[in-house]
């Protein structure tokens, strides 16, 4: 099973989104200028399904 998060948040930080701050238990929260919103990110995504909600979020395309 693989780990989504490190490809995630490097394709975040390509698209200028940003680490904002830590949040509860294993998630950050993360700014994108795009949608200009607040997001959580877990530390470990293993559902390629999250990861493409996360993109959502952010205002970027699947990609997983």
């Amino acid at each position: 099973m693989s780990d989504f998060a490190r490809t995630l948040k490097e394709m975040l930080r390509q698209a200028g989104c940003e680490f904002h701050r830590l949040g509860k238990g294993d998630h950050e929260i993360w700014f994108s200028p795009m949608t200009h919103r607040y997001f959580p990110v877990d530390h470990k995504i293993l559902s390629r399904h999250t990861a493409n909600g996360v993109l959502k979020q952010a205002g970027l395309p699947k990609a997983f």
